[in-house]
């Protein structure tokens, strides 16, 4: 029984880890193909992006990609 258990919680790690790649990996995506004010602001982004990894991609979608 604890098996299953351990089993099942390094499957949710492993399937919350890909999922939170694949959200960094379309925030990045998305800040590089943005039409932004400046050139300027879309370096920063990406740099954020890039440099902070899951908690930028988190800080650009709630800032830049829902306004």
């Amino acid at each position: 029984m604890e098996i299953i258990l351990i089993l099942a919680a390094i499957f949710l790690l492993i399937a919350i880890s890909i999922a939170a790649f694949v959200f960094w990996i379309m925030m990045l995506i998305d800040s590089i193909k943005r039409k932004f004010k400046n050139d300027t602001e879309k370096i920063v982004w990406v740099l954020v992006i890039i440099l902070t990894g899951i908690l930028g991609a988190i800080i650009y979608y709630f800032v830049a990609k829902r306004k």
